[in-house]
Protein backbone atom coordinates (compact mmCIF):
# COMPACT_ATOMS: atom_id res chain seq x y z
CA UNK A 1 0.00 0.00 0.00
CA UNK A 2 0.91 3.43 -0.87
CA UNK A 3 1.60 5.47 2.07
CA UNK A 4 0.25 8.86 0.89
CA UNK A 5 -2.94 6.96 -0.06
CA UNK A 6 -4.80 7.61 3.01
CA UNK A 7 -3.93 10.95 3.50
CA UNK A 8 -4.69 11.72 -0.54
CA UNK A 9 -8.16 10.27 -0.02
CA UNK A 10 -9.19 12.73 2.91
CA UNK A 11 -7.05 15.73 0.93
CA UNK A 12 -8.94 15.05 -2.09
CA UNK A 13 -12.54 14.18 0.09
CA UNK A 14 -12.07 17.86 1.09
CA UNK A 15 -11.06 19.06 -2.03
CA UNK A 16 -7.64 20.43 -1.16
CA UNK A 17 -5.84 21.09 -4.09
CA UNK A 18 -2.36 19.89 -4.16
CA UNK A 19 0.45 18.09 -6.53
CA UNK A 20 3.02 15.74 -5.97
CA UNK A 21 6.24 16.58 -6.79
CA UNK A 22 10.00 15.67 -5.68
CA UNK A 23 11.05 12.32 -6.41
CA UNK A 24 7.94 11.10 -4.92
CA UNK A 25 6.42 12.34 -7.73
CA UNK A 26 8.64 10.84 -9.85
CA UNK A 27 7.66 7.43 -8.50
CA UNK A 28 4.69 7.78 -9.78
CA UNK A 29 6.17 8.19 -13.10
CA UNK A 30 8.22 5.63 -12.93
CA UNK A 31 5.73 2.82 -10.98
CA UNK A 32 4.91 0.95 -14.57
CA UNK A 33 8.33 0.18 -15.23
CA UNK A 34 9.00 -1.25 -12.42
CA UNK A 35 11.46 1.66 -10.72
CA UNK A 36 11.71 2.60 -7.35
CA UNK A 37 13.57 6.10 -6.59
CA UNK A 38 14.39 6.30 -2.83
CA UNK A 39 12.99 9.07 -0.86
CA UNK A 40 12.57 10.17 3.08
CA UNK A 41 9.49 11.95 2.25
CA UNK A 42 6.57 12.92 -0.23
CA UNK A 43 6.23 16.75 -1.11
CA UNK A 44 3.38 18.66 -2.14
CA UNK A 45 3.27 21.65 -3.95
CA UNK A 46 0.16 23.79 -2.86
CA UNK A 47 -1.15 26.39 -4.42
CA UNK A 48 -0.68 30.15 -2.20
CA UNK A 49 -4.13 30.13 -1.03
CA UNK A 50 -4.64 30.98 2.76
CA UNK A 51 -8.29 28.50 2.63
CA UNK A 52 -6.45 25.52 0.63
CA UNK A 53 -3.67 25.42 3.31
CA UNK A 54 -5.94 25.78 6.73
CA UNK A 55 -8.16 22.76 5.03
CA UNK A 56 -4.86 20.95 4.26
CA UNK A 57 -3.58 21.51 7.94
CA UNK A 58 -7.23 20.42 9.00
CA UNK A 59 -6.73 17.29 7.05
CA UNK A 60 -3.20 16.63 8.26
CA UNK A 61 -4.38 16.66 11.41
CA UNK A 62 -7.31 14.39 11.56
CA UNK A 63 -5.33 11.90 9.98
CA UNK A 64 -3.17 11.63 12.91
CA UNK A 65 0.12 14.13 11.63
CA UNK A 66 1.96 15.93 13.77
CA UNK A 67 2.20 19.56 11.65
CA UNK A 68 5.58 21.57 12.13
CA UNK A 69 6.89 24.89 10.85
CA UNK A 70 11.08 24.32 11.20
CA UNK A 71 12.23 22.34 14.65
CA UNK A 72 8.72 23.77 16.38
CA UNK A 73 4.86 22.67 16.37
CA UNK A 74 3.14 25.29 13.61
CA UNK A 75 1.56 27.45 15.84
CA UNK A 76 -2.08 27.69 16.95
CA UNK A 77 -4.77 28.84 15.82
CA UNK A 78 -4.25 27.62 12.72
CA UNK A 79 -6.00 30.50 10.66
CA UNK A 80 -6.50 32.40 7.64
CA UNK A 81 -4.23 34.52 9.74
CA UNK A 82 -1.25 32.25 10.44
CA UNK A 83 -1.60 30.64 6.67
CA UNK A 84 -1.52 34.02 5.24
CA UNK A 85 1.97 34.82 6.79
CA UNK A 86 2.96 31.45 5.98
CA UNK A 87 2.16 32.02 2.19
CA UNK A 88 3.78 35.74 2.24
CA UNK A 89 7.31 33.77 3.50
CA UNK A 90 6.19 31.00 1.29
CA UNK A 91 7.49 28.83 4.19
CA UNK A 92 7.42 25.36 4.37
CA UNK A 93 5.64 23.53 6.83
CA UNK A 94 5.71 19.46 7.63
CA UNK A 95 3.44 16.96 8.37
CA UNK A 96 4.97 13.92 10.35
CA UNK A 97 2.53 10.74 10.77
CA UNK A 98 2.77 8.52 13.88
CA UNK A 99 4.69 5.89 11.60
CA UNK A 100 7.36 8.91 10.58
CA UNK A 101 6.19 9.59 7.03
CA UNK A 102 7.04 13.18 6.25
CA UNK A 103 5.77 14.87 4.26
CA UNK A 104 6.82 18.41 3.03
CA UNK A 105 3.56 21.11 2.28
CA UNK A 106 5.65 23.34 0.15
CA UNK A 107 4.33 26.54 -1.64
CA UNK A 108 7.55 26.20 -3.94
CA UNK A 109 8.40 24.48 -7.05
CA UNK A 110 11.65 26.30 -8.40
CA UNK A 111 10.83 27.24 -11.67
CA UNK A 112 7.00 27.02 -11.74
CA UNK A 113 4.05 28.28 -10.57
CA UNK A 114 1.01 26.29 -8.80
CA UNK A 115 -1.49 27.34 -11.62
CA UNK A 116 1.10 25.71 -14.74
CA UNK A 117 2.09 23.02 -13.05
CA UNK A 118 -1.89 22.44 -11.77
CA UNK A 119 -3.08 22.65 -15.31
CA UNK A 120 -0.90 20.11 -16.62
CA UNK A 121 -0.71 17.66 -13.81
CA UNK A 122 -1.27 14.09 -14.21
CA UNK A 123 -3.55 11.86 -12.31
CA UNK A 124 -2.58 8.40 -11.18
CA UNK A 125 -4.81 5.90 -9.66
CA UNK A 126 -3.05 4.51 -6.29
CA UNK A 127 -4.54 1.81 -4.50
CA UNK A 128 -7.54 3.22 -5.79
CA UNK A 129 -7.31 6.36 -4.57
CA UNK A 130 -6.92 9.44 -6.90
CA UNK A 131 -3.48 10.89 -6.63
CA UNK A 132 -2.56 14.34 -8.80
CA UNK A 133 0.90 14.38 -9.46
CA UNK A 134 3.71 17.35 -11.96
CA UNK A 135 4.31 16.19 -14.81
CA UNK A 136 8.20 14.28 -15.01
CA UNK A 137 9.64 16.96 -17.13
CA UNK A 138 8.52 19.52 -14.63
CA UNK A 139 9.40 17.58 -11.27
CA UNK A 140 13.32 16.69 -13.50
CA UNK A 141 13.56 20.54 -14.51
CA UNK A 142 13.00 21.77 -11.22
CA UNK A 143 15.38 19.74 -9.57
CA UNK A 144 17.85 21.12 -12.15
CA UNK A 145 16.88 24.38 -11.68
CA UNK A 146 17.09 24.43 -7.49
CA UNK A 147 20.50 23.01 -8.10
CA UNK A 148 20.88 21.34 -4.42
CA UNK A 149 23.53 18.71 -4.07
CA UNK A 150 21.19 15.70 -3.37
CA UNK A 151 19.00 17.10 -6.34
CA UNK A 152 21.99 17.09 -8.43
CA UNK A 153 23.21 13.78 -7.07
CA UNK A 154 19.50 12.45 -8.14
CA UNK A 155 19.32 13.78 -11.77
CA UNK A 156 22.90 12.13 -12.63
CA UNK A 157 22.27 9.28 -11.02
CA UNK A 158 19.42 7.98 -12.46
CA UNK A 159 19.75 10.20 -15.51
CA UNK A 160 19.68 6.48 -18.06
CA UNK A 161 16.17 6.09 -16.12
CA UNK A 162 14.45 9.27 -16.77
CA UNK A 163 15.52 10.21 -19.88
CA UNK A 164 13.56 6.07 -21.13
CA UNK A 165 10.67 7.34 -18.62
CA UNK A 166 10.46 11.04 -20.55
CA UNK A 167 10.59 9.50 -23.83
CA UNK A 168 7.88 6.50 -22.69
CA UNK A 169 4.29 7.44 -24.80
CA UNK A 170 1.86 8.45 -21.39
CA UNK A 171 -1.20 6.14 -20.90
CA UNK A 172 -4.78 7.62 -20.66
Amino acid sequence: MDLLAPLARALNEQQVRYVVIGVGGANYWSHTAGLVFATQDRDLFLPPDADNLVATWSVCEAAGFELWLLNEPLDRPRDRWLADRIIERRALTRATSPANLQIDLTLVMKGFDFDHVWREHRVFVIDGVEIPTARLLHIIESKHATGRDKDKLFLATHRDALEQLLKKPEEG
